[in-house]
């Protein structure tokens, strides 16, 4: 059986070309799209005129599916909410689309044809839905038709920049699957950061997100808030618009600039990157104080933190119920698990559906 494996593994690396990939949506003004695949090999391409809304068929192997996006940027949405019914959070996708919507079928929070079903409820996706995996694409649209579907009946869903989101748009490729290496990118000549560039749909769409959101009582973040930042006062709302406002920096603008280049950087002083609520690894950072995470949740008016970035088992609460751990080993499981906040309680909510208190 391992054997068969990897020669079907083997047999798909010599034959990326009949890999498809897409729909990618590129705005080369304010009322034209070009939309395009690689579908079965070949780069397809359709150019629209859309002085308002642009509507269309998928034309690859996606032919039963509609897709809807505004001509003008997406708008930023608030970063706070009161008032949430209930909150679903899952992190570190990574491009697991099968595994995934196996998970928000059993969850309940979409149907069997993949339409929202969470009523007025929140889904958070804590960052880290790119690299790694090979449906990275499938991934994003479902989110970004979720969140259409989510704010029509009330409820909303919240796509968290992860250090593997600001990874791509920065043009770090380096866990870039190679399906996209090998396909999309070789065949239409745009590197693979340029697919999720400024004038790239997926790339507005991206910009608009936040790095930080609070919902009722808690706070959702990919690594997580470091001590510095709540020394230094830095806000949510300054937080998410220092993300905004840097994305697209140069390196060389990021490397000389103290501020921006530890917000960014593999080190344990930035949102995206930070581990300080998990165990110290060989001294490679310092893990958080109960007293650090009691000011970080007093600083922001929360009472429990919600990260992914760094492994853990299975989703599990730290620091007596003030943290909580959302990023789990798929392979090892075999599906997915996410955080449920409800009625002021927390669950483990498991790849079958059933949920155990936290």
């Amino acid at each position: 059986m391992l054997k068969t494996a990897i020669l079907l593994i083997a047999a798909t690396a010599q034959q990326p070309d009949t890999l498809n990939d897409g729909p990618h949506v590129y705005w080369p003004s304010a009322s034209e799209a070009i939309v395009f695949y690689l579908c079965e090999g070949d780069v397809v391409e359709r150019r629209y005129q859309a002085s308002d809304t642009l509507r269309f068929i998928g034309f690859c192997d996606d032919a039963d599916q509609e897709y809807v996006t505004g001509a003008s940027d997406p708008p930023v949405e608030p970063h706070i909410y009161e008032r949430v019914s209930r909150v679903l959070a899952i992190s570190d996708v990574h491009g697991e689309y099968d595994a995934l919507i196996d998970f928000l079928k059993a969850a309940g929070v979409v149907d069997a044809t993949l339409d929202w079903s969470w009523g007025d409820g929140h889904l958070v996706i804590d960052g880290d839905t790119f690299d790694r995996g090979d449906q990275v694409t499938e991934c994003l649209w479902l989110f970004y038709r979720l969140e259409q579907q989510a704010q029509r009946a009330g409820g909303r869903v919240h796509f968290l920049l992860g250090n593997h989101e600001t990874m791509v748009i920065r043009r770090d490729l380096r866990y870039v699957n190679n399906k996209y290496m090998n396909g999309v990118v070789r065949r239409t000549k745009i590197d693979y950061a340029d697919l999720y560039g400024p004038d790239m749909e997926m790339g507005r769409w991206l910009r608009a997100k936040h790095t930080a959101v609070k919902l009722n009582d808690v706070l959702f973040v990919h690594g997580g808030i470091p001590p510095r930042l709540v020394e230094e006062g830095v806000s949510l709302a300054a937080m998410n618009e220092l993300a905004r406002a840097t994305l697209d920096l140069r390196t060389y603008e990021i490397a000389f600039t103290d501020s921006i280049r530890s917000f960014y950087g593999h080190t344990d002083q930035g949102p995206y990157w930070y581990r300080g609520y998990h165990n110290a690894e060989e001294g490679r950072y310092a893990q958080a104080t109960s007293d650090e995470v009691d000011a970080t949740l007093a600083a922001y008016g929360a009472r429990a933190v919600v990260v992914g970035h760094t492994g853990v088992d299975q989703v599990m609460s730290l620091y007596d119920g003030r943290v909580f751990a959302l990023d789990i080993p798929l392979g090892e499981l075999g599906s997915f698990q996410a955080l449920l906040v409800e009625n002021g309680r927390f669950y483990r909510v498991r790849g079958d559906g059933s949920r155990e208190p936290l």
